[in-house]
């Protein structure tokens, strides 16, 4: 068991000093590189350098940032624009066909249809009758 405990000691030690050079690696990598005073002026000023779309700030030093404001498009409503004319186009299979389409069954029909109007109209006359008959009595 001891042996174990001693290697698990040696791995967590090279890890921390694997570590602590990944970090000092890692700040000279990212250490900014000194300047020259005329660039960090510029740089200031640009953080500075604030711009306003829609409020007019009361510091007249701040007003110069102030920005037109954005114009729009021009927009066109499509309900308020009429719809073109359609142009009346004949449909040529309409000269083909007979002007009324049911005529032929009509035609074929009409014998069976009158016997269907009589037996109704009967029909009828006798529901009258017996409606009028059970009202009378």
């Amino acid at each position: 068991m001891g042996s174990e405990e001693d290697s698990i000691e040696q791995s967590v030690a090279s890890r921390r000093e694997r570590l602590l050079a990944l970090r000092a690696a890692q700040e000279l990598s990212s250490a900014p590189e000194p300047k020259d005073n005329d660039d960090a002026e510029e740089e200031e000023d640009q953080q500075q350098e604030m711009k306003f779309r829609n409020y007019v700030p009361h510091d007249k030093n701040l007003q110069e940032g102030k920005l037109a404001p954005a114009v729009l498009p021009k927009f066109e409503d499509p309900v308020d624009v009429p719809p073109p004319e359609p142009q009346a186009q004949e449909d040529p299979f309409l000269n083909i066909a007979p002007k009324k389409p049911n005529w032929d069954l009509r035609r074929d029909v009409q014998k069976k249809f009158d016997k269907l109007e009589k037996r109704t109209q009967k029909a009828l006359y006798q529901l009258m009758g017996t409606f009028t008959h059970v009202l009378i009595s």
